[in-house]
């Protein structure tokens, strides 16, 4: 594998690591959009330029050949480099027409943005939103998105951040539930009541835990991480949860408990590659995101 045809075709190789990556056809091609023929058809082609096979068919899908393990490093360099380019030719286009991808948590995109994204509308009609509602952290290196908020600093070399300030968390459950069960006025009296918490994330037990309260996942009686199915868990009744101080204000069924503990906000940060950063599209959604986003935030 040291030496690659000079005729190789570089359009090949997102497809040879789309299925190193998920072990199959039909996963690469999904994940690229494509059909399962097409990607077959992709790596047919980048094995006959190479003259070996690069796969090797398992019961558990396809694993990478020892020609396509020694190809895997120079098609992730060449992969890098291609985004690289593509990022820094993004970054050159000075128009304020175009499309602005914006990624943001579900319950950030279902709750909170559609009305700063209307507004974002009225002042800039010729710019199109992508709007992806996401729980996982969209690579911003990789164009996946042109701006993301987050509930974390992006810790990526050549990411711009700022931070918005702090979403205010409290304790809160429906008023009828409250009506039925009893207002616990105290942390230990909450605990008497079903607790609505996270399934496979931990960031609720950690919290309770640096309170000082040894949480297990056996104390909620229910356990759901997609944030806005756990909302609306939470307001048809099922139990006391944990939300955004602003979202349970805004909603009369809803009622916040007072049980006077230290609950940490939940950081909002903006985040885009610094090489698009300042492109016209992009530098007018993230200011217009800067002034309307910190109203949420008081």
């Amino acid at each position: 594998m040291d030496n690659l045809p000079d005729t190789l075709d570089w359009s090949l190789i997102p497809a040879f690591l789309a299925v190193a990556d998920t072990g199959s056809l039909s996963a690469a091609a999904r994940r690229l959009g494509t059909s399962q023929p097409t990607i077959g058809r992709q790596i047919k082609q980048l094995e006959d330029q190479v003259a070996t096979p690069l796969f090797t068919r398992h019961p558990r899908g396809l694993v990478l050949s020892p020609a396509g393990r020694a190809l895997l490093p120079a098609a992730h360099d060449m992969q890098t480099a291609a985004r690289a380019l593509s990022l820094t030719a993004a970054g050159q286009d000075q128009t304020l027409r175009g499309t602005v991808r914006l990624t943001a948590s579900k319950i950030v995109a279902h709750y909170i943005l559609p009305p700063i994204i209307a507004q974002i509308r009225r002042a800039e009609p010729q710019i199109a939103i992508d709007l992806v509602p996401s729980d996982s952290a969209e690579n911003l290196l990789f164009r996946e998105a042109d701006i993301a908020l987050r509930m974390f600093r992006s810790t990526q070399l050549d990411i711009v951040t700022r931070h918005l300030g702090d979403l205010p968390v409290a304790v809160f459950a429906a008023r009828r539930y409250l009506d039925r069960h009893g207002r616990p006025e105290t942390p230990e009296q909450m605990l008497t009541h079903s607790l609505i918490g996270y399934d496979r994330s931990d960031l609720i037990l950690r919290g309770m835990r640096d309170l000082g309260y040894p949480a297990t996942r056996e104390w909620f009686a229910i356990r759901c991480d997609d944030q806005p199915t756990y909302f609306e868990l939470v307001r048809a009744g099922c139990g006391l949860g944990f939300g955004q101080r602003h979202l349970i204000d805004r909603d009369p069924e809803l009622e916040v408990i007072d049980l006077n503990l230290p609950i940490p906000g939940l950081p909002l940060w903006l985040a885009a590659p610094q090489a698009t950063r300042h492109t016209p599209r992009i530098a007018r959604i993230w200011d217009l995101l800067t002034r309307a986003l910190p109203a949420v935030l008081s």
